[in-house]
């Protein structure tokens, strides 16, 4: 099985799609705001470049920092140019076709995500080390996506993580609807700081979240109680540049945000009482906290773009979390369970 749509899965399937994708089918199933969009298997990386692996990478010292680089670097090239079957790329090709068809638009711009497998599963704290290709158009360079996700398997954080504690071995690639995010983010369903569970905590700023998510500015963040909404602190970040499409149509670029928008806020209070309501519900679907990536597009739509298992915190004994007198509210509107 090559391609299968994310409403054609749930979150039994990990084995089969990696973390990522099973989470984001889970929740679509679940009727949250997810983009719709399809899973290529983990099977194609299984026949194609799994092969090469322990040729590639076998052996590797994860403390010999020169060699890892190089090695990784000499990995990722020969995985973008292994050769895809022609049955492999027409499957994929059909899916992405099956997203234009759903969608209803020819040549629907898509994100191309990695799903590794043991990716976003609880105490995965490797999550995120693979890459994501945004604002693609068209099934090749779908397929180009989608190689150079098997390629960043191999990239040199990820190699030492798996060298050092082991997982799961294989990569699906999730493809999904691309939103044309006005701003964008990340949500923690706990004060990442303290680990406090009675607070959600928000970073947000203009265009797409890639600029939130691998730090590229200073967003504006928030922290609000989860128990009464009220916004407990607010700082207003410098948001120096933003991601958006690029004029042609596909890919993107960063632009330098003017000063009068960097002044203010990039979310509206209505935006933040959506969010707030979108992480309680989701940590509620999970029953524990959860680390969210979300976007709000040109016409106010709020998206769900990942959840994962809050891995920080949660692993921790509960002598060490900071918790607030709302903490055990907090806790009962969660059904009694704690994270563990």
């Amino acid at each position: 099985m090559t391609v299968v749509p994310f409403r054609a899965l749930d979150a039994c399937d990990v084995e089969l799609v990696g973390g990522k994708s099973a989470n984001l089918a889970e929740l679509l199933q679940a009727g949250f705001p997810v983009p719709p969009g399809f899973a290529v298997t983990a099977a194609p990386f299984a026949e194609i470049v799994q092969p090469h692996a322990e040729e590639l990478v076998g052996g590797l010292d994860p403390e010999d920092v020169g060699d890892l680089e190089r090695r990784a670097e000499e990995a990722q090239h020969v995985v973008e140019a292994l050769a895809v079957p022609d049955e492999i790329a027409t499957a994929i090709a059909a899916g992405y076709a099956g997203l234009a068809k759903e969608l209803k638009l020819e040549g629907p711009p898509v994100a191309v995500r990695s799903s590794a497998i043991a990716e976003d599963a609880e105490g995965a704290s490797f999550a995120g080390m693979q890459t994501t290709y945004l604002w693609l158009r068209g099934a090749d360079e779908v397929l180009a996506g989608v190689r150079r996700c098997w390629a960043s398997y191999f990239n040199a954080e990820a190699l030492a993580y798996r060298a050092r504690h082991g997982g799961a071995a294989g990569m699906s690639v999730a493809v999904q609807a691309m939103v044309d995010a006005r701003v964008a983010g990340v949500m923690f369903t706990l004060n990442p700081v303290t680990g406090d569970p009675s607070s959600i905590a928000i970073d947000a700023s203009y265009g797409l979240g890639v600029s939130v998510a691998e730090g590229d500015v200073t967003p504006d963040s928030y922290l609000v109680s989860k128990v009464t909404r009220e916004i407990i602190r607010t700082e207003i970040g410098t948001k120096e540049c933003e991601c958006v499409v690029d004029p042609d149509g596909a890919g993107t670029l960063r632009r330098d945000v003017q000063p009068d928008r960097r002044a203010r806020p990039c979310l509206e209070p209505e935006d933040i009482e959506r969010l707030v309501e979108l992480g309680r519900k989701v940590e509620r679907h999970y029953g524990r906290p959860q680390d969210l990536e979300w976007a709000i597009d040109g016409r106010d739509e709020l998206f769900l773009l990942q959840a994962r298992p809050e891995t920080v915190w949660t692993e921790r004994p509960r002598a060490e979390v900071a918790e607030s007198p709302l903490a055990a509210i907090a806790q009962t509107y969660l059904g009694g369970r704690r994270p563990r």
